[in-house]
């Protein structure tokens, strides 16, 4: 068998087509960064949002009635005293160039710091009329008017020694010299040798200062117008000396609380603002020459009457006739000197109203109750002294005269007491 035959057939051409041909310049890029659209963001609806829904209107409150002030109140008051930080534990950083300072002592804490004041400056408005003088005041300068004719009496019969020129400027001198009344020099003296104080110290300061610029400016009276002394003296007392001192006792000063401390310095403001410190040592001022000469004439007298006892008890008489004669005769030339002797009863019942008005301007001040208190204490010091006394007189009772009680210039206890209960329920009752 025989295989078939195929043709010899060629396979056909494929196409011998040339690469393609690339660029062989690189294409250009935008080198520009692309622009992106800056539109504004869509605004959105600003509407307000809708009211809420409505409440009810509370119900309308019956007006409450007018509330009137029960007592004066207080005026004003310095700012706030700063309280005192608390220290730290560790101690204090040392400087490079230094020692730190030591942390200043703290001050003791005041009376009161919530009093009115100027709540945008911190400052005490001051009182316009801050002193004065009233009738109290007005009264002890009259009654001392037949004190200053005696006075001026004796001035008169000593400048008759001197040359004529020299008698007018001597008596013109004594009538200017009340003025140094008023000089705080002056002033200073007499309280340190005639009221027997001294000026306060630091360490007593320290707690003095604080209280008695509360009461300054719940008065409406500046601080610094008066000298704070101290009289070292075992009681509960207070002076107001000459026109610009306020003394105070250092036991009052140690033992009494700040209130009733605060209420016996208000009370010797009370004086220096109606005027009868000044009018008290403006009368002694001007009485002084008198006193001096009937010391003079009465050691003189009794000199003399002892002389002559020694020698015959009929020399005695006589000096002493004469003595007698002598004051009649004076007294009969000149009327002013009878005054004299009903003149101090008249004094020392001015002087226990001047004390009353002096408690109730301290209740004014808003120290009724303290002085109460005080004025308690005074009872139960007055109770021991008297049953001190008792026992010192096998056991019976001990009471002042009349004579004493109608020249004291202080009231009696009691009624300070009642005066100023008086008061503090006249506050407390609701104007009509």
């Amino acid at each position: 068998m025989t295989e078939p035959t195929y043709p010899d057939a060629t396979p056909p051409p494929y196409p011998t087509a040339a690469p393609p041909q690339y660029p062989t310049v690189p294409p250009q890029y935008p080198t520009a960064a692309p622009q992106y659209p800056t539109a504004q963001p869509p605004a959105y609806p600003t509407a307000a949002p809708p009211p809420p829904p409505p409440y009810p209107a509370p119900a309308p409150q019956p007006p409450a009635p007018p509330q009137y002030p029960t007592a004066v109140p207080p005026q004003y008051a310095p700012p706030p005293q700063p309280q005192p930080q608390q220290q730290p534990q560790h101690p204090p950083r040392i400087p490079a160039q230094g020692f730190a300072p030591p942390p200043a002592p703290p001050r003791p804490p005041v009376l009161d710091p919530t009093v009115d004041i100027d709540p945008h400056t911190g400052r005490v408005h001051l009182a316009a009329r801050q002193r004065g003088a009233d009738a109290t005041a007005v009264g002890q300068l009259l009654l001392q008017l037949p004190h200053f004719l005696c006075s001026l009496l004796v001035v008169t019969l000593v400048s008759l020694l001197l040359p004529e020129p020299l008698n007018l400027v001597l008596i013109g001198l004594w009538i200017a010299s009340g003025a140094l009344v008023f000089h705080r020099p002056t002033e200073k003296v007499l309280a340190r040798y005639l009221f027997r104080m001294r000026p306060a110290l630091h360490s007593e300061l320290t707690r003095l200062e604080p209280i008695w610029h509360q009461v300054t400016a719940k008065a409406g009276v500046n601080p610094e117008t008066y000298d704070l002394w101290i009289e070292d003296h075992k009681a509960v007392n207070a002076t107001a000396a000459a026109g610009h001192i306020v003394g105070v006792t250092r036991y009052a000063l140690e033992t009494l609380p700040d209130a009733q401390l605060a209420a016996v310095l208000a009370h010797e403001l009370g004086h220096h603002r109606g005027g009868h410190a000044w009018a008290t040592l403006l009368g002694y001022w001007y009485s002084m020459p008198a006193r001096i000469a009937w010391a003079v004439f009465r050691i003189a007298a009794v000199v003399a009457f002892r002389i002559a006892s020694v020698f015959s008890l009929l020399g005695a008489l006589v000096v002493g006739l004469v003595s007698v004669v002598l004051v009649v005769a004076v007294a009969l030339s000149f009327p002013p000197l009878l005054l004299v002797l009903v003149t101090p009863y008249l004094l020392a019942a001015v002087g226990r109203r001047s004390e009353l008005r002096a408690d109730v301007q301290a209740a004014e001040l808003g120290f009724a109750d303290a002085m109460i208190e005080v004025f308690h204490g005074f009872l139960r010091d007055e109770e021991e002294a008297l049953a001190a006394a008792a026992r010192e007189n096998g056991g019976r009772a001990v009471r002042p005269g009349l004579g004493r009680r109608l020249l004291s210039s202080h009231p009696d206890t009691h009624t300070r007491i009642r005066r100023l209960e008086d008061w503090r329920a006249a506050a407390a009752t609701p104007a009509r």
